[in-house]
């Protein structure tokens, strides 16, 4: 009987990998987010061939060039499977050209079934094995215990929701336990706890948005900080370092539309990347 060879976790874990590609290939995380009037705009169909060629040309143009891809989820899901085909195939080249690929699938349950979310997104061999994923844990903090596992097993990453930009977030993020502490903050806590003694990055990290006007908080977590939000939504890099303080060295600003409205073409897609890199080095290094 042949015996299949089960795939092995990177030799490292995220939080040092992604430490390493923001310090060579800059801090800059780019958005796939094939909105149907960014699809519009690059004259595509709003079906799974625009999807397709919308997604390629992105991951051609920039794999070798940008720290981390963002896909949102919702954008290829609305196509069922066939968009989740695209999306599966976009992960892996991306992965083989050496970029980091974070899903943006903002996943949150409890017991067996953030159990099977985790097992999609963070086991090694998974046909959707990404290197880290995004997380609600508003089902409480404990519920994510079986992500925080699999990322462990496997080396993945995973970014926790703490302070969005959206105003309806903050009724929840910002309302206070008994111990006075904010819910953001409780989120917080528990990553640093998580991440305690990684070196040089943890690999549990915090949404935080980058169009806050404050964030009231201590966000000093050992581990990275996702800031979507720059660029067309709002977000500067006088305001990320307003909101960071300290941390700002791990933060990791994410840029959809800015870069995108420069497509299809692959060389107006490299070159706002680049901009946008070397712009956010400066304000975070």
């Amino acid at each position: 009987m042949t015996r299949t060879t089960e795939p092995t976790a990177p030799t490292a874990p995220f939080g040092a990998r992604l430490r390493r590609a923001m310090d060579t290939r800059g801090p800059l995380c780019v958005g796939i987010d094939p909105h149907p009037s960014l699809l519009a705009e690059w004259g595509l169909e709003d079906d799974v061939a625009g999807l397709r060629a919308f997604t390629d040309t992105v991951v051609d143009a920039l794999a070798e060039q940008v720290a981390v891809f963002k896909p949102q989820a919702a954008f290829f899901e609305r196509f069922g499977s066939a968009g989740l085909a695209v999306l599966e195939t976009a992960v892996a080249r991306a992965r083989e050209a050496g970029a980091l690929v974070l899903l943006d699938a903002k996943r949150g349950d409890i017991g067996s079934t953030m159990a099977a979310y985790a097992d999609a997104y963070l086991r090694t061999g998974a046909p959707l094995h990404v290197d880290a994923v995004t997380l609600s844990p508003f089902l409480g903090y404990g519920s994510l215990r079986p992500a925080f596992d699999a990322a462990r097993a496997s080396g993945s990453g995973v970014f926790v929701l703490a302070l969005t930009s959206n105003p309806e977030g903050a009724e929840v993020q910002r309302a206070r336990a008994d111990d006075g502490r904010t819910v953001a903050q409780t989120v917080l806590d528990r990553l640093a706890e998580e991440n305690a003694g990684a070196e040089p990055l943890g690999s549990f990290g915090a949404v935080v948005g980058a169009t806050l006007t404050r964030a009231d908080a201590e966000l000093a977590v050992n581990g990275p900080l996702l800031a979507p939000g720059m660029g067309a939504q709002g977000g500067t890099a006088e305001g990320l370092r307003r909101i960071f303080g300290s941390a700002l060295g791990n933060v990791l600003p994410s840029v959809s539309r800015g870069v995108l409205r420069h497509g299809p073409s692959p060389e107006g897609l490299r070159n706002a990347a680049r901009a946008e890199a070397e712009q956010l080095a400066e304000a975070v290094g």
